[in-house]
């Protein structure tokens, strides 16, 4: 399932990568498109979301919300 993922603290393309970078270590999910504010990501059904908050927590930034697409 596709989600948009809003995020905090995100102003330049190194945060940008940053959180790639943190998106991309979590096991079962896809990363589609990450820029400022937001990241777009496929993962399995029932994927605990909360693996995505602390891994974006870890890396300095805050999840606000999440929409999902599919």
């Amino acid at each position: 399932m596709k989600h948009v993922i809003k995020i905090d603290g995100m102003g330049c393309n190194k945060c940008v990568a940053h959180v790639k970078e943190a998106l991309e270590g979590l096991g079962d999910l896809e990363v589609l498109e990450v820029k400022i504010g937001e990241a777009t990501v496929d993962m399995v059904e029932n994927y605990d979301f909360g693996k995505i908050v602390e891994a974006l927590d870890d890396a300095g930034y805050d999840v606000l919300g999440y929409e999902v697409l599919d």
